[in-house]
């Protein structure tokens, strides 16, 4: 497929899944941008925004499998993987699958759930299988997980460590809609037997993993991917963290970069392109020193340091030609 074909299918989604849900574009694009890049989304926002409804209506667009699971403190990692269960007319144990086993699978407020749960989903996302027992199970493909977690309740949940939080390819917010949106939610409830607005199927699991392959083609200047690794080594020599960037954290970056164009239906990144993944790409990655963390520094206000710092390349050789 070629990109300015997969550009034009990735518009279609959007276009579908906005005719549902309430969000601004960008969000969306967001969202989608993980997808094409074969990477996890985590959703920090507070309830009531729609989280559920997009990852529910980005799945029914995108034609894929469909799994929610709401994360609690007493939540087993066995609810999420799956268990073996004896079968006593064949006298032998068979396994049955956990919610994980879906296309896209919603981890609803996962920083809910201990530590030992959070992990059950760490091979997964990683390897795109699971292990239980000692046999091992292969995901449907693709698979994609979003999860959200509320950022204003902290008590009695358990924060993402570091190795998970780098496990997702984007970190981003919804945020709460305009004027006009929240207007068209109350039109929408006008009367009370009125369905929620579903998004028609636009793609196939076979069509989705066609577009994953299209970022491969995507040309990327020498000049550009200087320019990351410029990026990411400047959130390492901060004297406000402890940890940047790692070089997965690089990876994801061009991975992210390469989507956007395909989005767009180019065949090329810019520099404009990485400069907009890099809050949603970057951020989450980095672990502050104590003293920054009592002076309330945020982990955005690095990042966004950081790009007024770098040069960026001229913008003949962003064009790829």
């Amino acid at each position: 497929m070629e990109p300015t074909t997969a550009g034009d299918r990735c518009q279609a989604v959007l276009d579908r899944v906005s005719d549902a849900v309430i969000a601004d574009d960008a969000f969306l694009s967001t969202v989608l941008t993980g997808v094409l890049s074969r990477g996890h989304v985590l959703i920090e926002d507070v309830p009531g925004t729609g989280k559920t409804l997009t990852a529910r209506t980005l799945a029914e667009t995108l034609g894929l499998s469909f799994s929610r699971i709401q994360f609690t403190p007493d939540l087993l990692p066995t609810d999420v993987t799956g268990t073996h269960i004896f079968n006593e007319q064949a006298n032998t144990f068979e396994f049955n699958e956990g919610p994980v086993f879906a296309n896209m699978v919603l981890a609803d407020e996962i920083n809910r759930a201990p530590p030992k749960t959070q992990a059950a989903l760490l091979e997964a996302m990683g390897e795109g299988q699971v292990t239980v027992d000692g046999d091992r199970f292969d995901l449907p493909e693709p698979f994609f997980v979003i999860a959200t977690q509320n950022p204003v309740e902290q008590e009695g949940t358990f924060p993402l460590p570091e190795a998970q939080l780098d496990r997702f390819i984007i970190k981003t917010e919804m945020g709460y809609p305009g004027t006009e949106g929240e207007l068209e939610l109350l039109n929408r409830r006008e009367q009370r037997d009125m369905k929620i607005p579903t998004a028609e199927t636009q793609l196939t699991p076979d069509e989705v993993q066609t577009l994953q392959q299209v970022p491969e083609q995507i040309t990327v200047t020498e000049d550009l991917k200087r320019y990351m690794i410029q990026l990411t080594q400047a959130t390492r020599e901060d004297n406000r963290t402890n940890i940047g960037v790692s070089p997965r954290g690089l990876q994801r970056l061009y991975e992210a970069s390469r989507a956007r164009a395909v989005m767009l239906g180019r065949d090329y990144v810019t520099p404009e392109d990485v400069q907009q993944l890099a809050q949603p790409v970057l951020a989450h990655r980095l672990v502050l020193e104590t003293e920054a963390k009592v002076e309330n520094v945020s982990k955005a206000d690095i990042v966004d340091n950081v790009l007024q710092r770098v040069s960026v390349p001229g913008a003949e050789t962003g064009g790829g030609s």
